[in-house]
């Protein structure tokens, strides 16, 4: 007797269609599993044998072989216990066959519960691709799962349930996907924050265009605290932005049941001891690094020199593509990865580099072999430089009274419709992202911007890359005064935030 029984594979934030055959024929009993399976998929043959026995249900005394199509491909996890179960219960009469259309995933435990799997979300989304019209999935994937539209889910608890359902006992009633809350909450906000009204216009603008930025400045002046105060100004996240960023940490195996769907932007701050795996991705099951965990979201770097040259470079790629593709011997896997790069660093060593107190006592080399740490073609990537100085005592001791961020995000939200409406496609979503051809299209310069523009790349030495950027950052800023062309004030703002001075001087 053979059974087909369809199900899904998982690599990356790729599905595809993957078909169990089971064979029971006469000989010798044996329990084989083809297709280039791994340890864990040969293993579910005695999770099937021993679910199926438990559940009261006859296990095949015969040679039973199964085959996991494509064979050319390699399997890996657990998903395809209850798919392999299934196949061998049609081929031994005890189910009907289920149609064509209906895919199965789950592990299956010893006493027939179905434990969730990762990358529900993405499998669901490739079942719709197919052209699958069912899904039946674990019930703790059931809500990620159901935000693919257009397949219906059922959440299955366990074999019996699921063999009821199957022979039209009794029906599993479909999962709807949960309601998504549109208003984002934070636990701070800048409304906390004192003075520093420059840096948070900086950060505005960096959160209106998706602009990267650095933050320069001595110990406790705020800087990790201003970074962590960004997303709650950035706008919330549309649905093709949570399903993307859902996808990577679905794969990671982050989602729970109850938080099903990353409805907010994350929010990711590595230690500077974090390796270059850690960082971009890898090991030999080719997992998402931190970041594709920031996808759609921000990336902070405090005490960025500290960080690894090695580490900081494999960003170079990923902050101009959107996307980082990690090949290794068994193959590779491209995961999305844009996000926005917030850095924080310390003028010097010590911290207190230019400080009137006169309190670093750092040399001009140990200074300048501090900031080497942090190559020039990275800060070529980072439209925004800022300074952060050290709060005086009065500014310390005023009652705060900054602009919360909820007035601050809606400038943010007026800013980000404008550039939707003007790139009009998926692929650009901000100025940060804008393309050759947009830019000569809308950050054209009048004589007198230009003038400036000549002056400034001819006296901070500037790339084609760092003009280009600035002109980003003046589209972002005139975008936020609501003028159509790029003005002389707001090309001179965009000027101001690349002109921190790296350099040392002499004793």
């Amino acid at each position: 007797m053979l059974s087909k029984i369809q199900s899904l594979g998982c690599r990356g934030v790729t599905g595809y269609a993957v078909s169990v055959e089971c064979h029971v024929s006469n000989g010798l009993p044996g329990f084989d599993i083809v297709g280039l399976p791994d340890a864990a998929v040969k293993e579910a043959r005695e999770r099937v044998r021993s679910a199926i026995k438990t559940n009261g249900m006859k296990f095949p005394v015969s040679r039973l072989t199964v085959n996991l199509a494509p064979a050319d491909t390699r399997k890996a996890g657990t998903l395809y216990d209850l798919p392999v179960l299934l196949g061998i219960l049609c081929a031994t009469g005890e189910i009907r066959q289920p149609p064509a259309t209906a895919a199965f995933l789950g592990e299956v435990s010893l006493a027939g519960d179905i434990r969730p799997v990762t990358g529900a979300l993405t499998m669901a989304l490739a079942a719709e691709q197919i052209g699958l019209k069912e899904l039946y999935v674990p019930a703790g994937n059931a809500a990620e799962a159901a935000f693919a539209d257009r397949v219906t889910v059922y959440p299955v608890e366990n074999i019996a349930q699921l063999v009821h359902h199957l022979r039209g006992d009794r029906r599993i009633a479909p999962k709807t996907a949960p309601r998504l809350e549109t208003e984002p909450r934070f636990p701070v906000d800048f409304a906390e924050v004192k003075a520093q009204e420059n840096v948070k216009r900086a950060l505005e603008v960096a959160a209106a265009g998706g602009h990267n930025i650095l933050l320069v400045g001595p110990p406790g002046a705020g800087k990790s605290m201003l970074a962590k105060r960004l997303p709650t100004i950035l706008p919330a996240m549309n649905r093709a932005e949570m399903i993307e960023t859902t996808q990577v940490y679905s794969v990671l195996g982050l989602t729970t049941p109850d938080d099903p769907v990353v409805r907010t932007r994350p929010f990711r701050a590595p230690h500077h001891t974090v390796s270059n795996v850690a960082m971009s991705g890898g090991g030999s099951a080719l997992q998402p690094g931190e970041m594709s965990l920031a996808d759609n979201g921000v990336l902070f770097l405090d005490e960025l020199p500290e960080f690894s040259p090695a580490v900081l470079e494999t960003m170079r790629q990923p902050l101009e593509d959107g996307s980082i593709t990690i090949s290794r011997a068994n193959g590779s896997v491209t995961y999305p990865s844009r996000f926005m790069l917030v850095c924080a660093m310390n003028p010097c060593k010590c911290g207190w580099y230019g400080h009137p107190s006169g309190r670093c006592r750092c040399s001009p080399r140990d200074v300048r072999r501090y900031h080497a740490r942090v190559s020039g073609p990275l800060l070529d990537r980072i439209d925004i430089i800022v300074e952060v100085p050290a709060l005086e005592f009065d500014e310390l001791t005023e009652p705060s009274a900054g602009e919360p961020s909820r007035a601050i995000r809606a400038r943010v939200n007026a800013a980000r419709a404008v550039q939707r409406a003007r790139y009009g496609d998926d692929t650009t979503t901000t100025n940060a992202h804008m393309g050759p051809r947009a830019l000569a299209e809308f950050c054209a310069l009048s004589p007198e911007c230009e003038q400036l523009m000549h002056q400034a790349f001819d006296s901070m030495a500037l790339t084609a890359r760092s003009y280009d950027r600035i002109l980003r950052v003046a589209r972002t800023i005139a975008d936020l005064d609501g003028a159509q062309t790029i003005g002389l004030a707001h090309l001179a703002e965009a000027i101001q935030y690349r002109t921190y001075d790296f350099s040392v001087a002499e004793p």
